[in-house]
């Protein structure tokens, strides 16, 4: 499975553990960059020394930056989708994803900024009752984007790749 053309922005985390599982969502499903705005991340990740390495081998090569503006480096040619609990947003069950797509998700706490809201492409939202926390979101998104797109998977190889090493199993045909 090859890196993909995607982008995730995550608006003012808060929880180490949540961008950590983003990290590792990320890895899982080749985003090439996590970007985040705010402070409250770095700040809560200078009192946290008990974080478990939640991104893996695979996501040490994922850049993890801050920025003060998403729409300032939105990747050329891509469209800015929001996630978020909006009113007309479109249900991600309904939604085709781009290929070159920079995702923005909103805290959990929060809201993504209507200047953002009002510059993207499409919103869209997960149809649950409540709202999902932070890394869940990114995960299924991610996970749809991929599902939605047959093409990028198919044979053995990515289960080769993606298994730990102890598990060696395979359906008898």
């Amino acid at each position: 499975m090859e890196k993909s053309n995607v982008k995730i922005g995550l608006c003012n985390p808060k929880s180490p553990d949540n961008v950590g599982s983003v990290m590792r969502a990320a890895a899982n499903y080749r985003v090439s960059s996590v970007v985040y705005t705010g402070d409250r991340y770095p700040r809560a990740l200078k009192y946290r020394t008990d974080l478990a390495d939640t991104s893996r081998k695979r996501g040490k090569n994922i850049s993890l930056a801050a920025t003060t503006d998403f729409l300032d480096i939105v990747p050329e040619g891509a469209s800015v989708v929001c996630i978020e609990l909006a009113e007309n947003a479109i249900p991600l069950p309904e939604f085709d994803h781009p290929k070159n797509t920079f995702y923005i998700f909103g805290p959990e706490d929060g809201s993504i900024s209507q200047d953002i809201i009002d510059k993207a492409q499409v919103v869209v939202y997960i149809p649950t009752v409540g709202c999902m926390n932070l890394a869940a979101t990114v995960n299924v998104v991610l996970y749809d984007h991929l599902a939605k797109d047959r093409n990028k998977f198919s044979g053995n190889e990515l289960i080769r790749e993606s298994r730990d090493k102890n598990n060696l199993l395979k359906v008898l045909a």
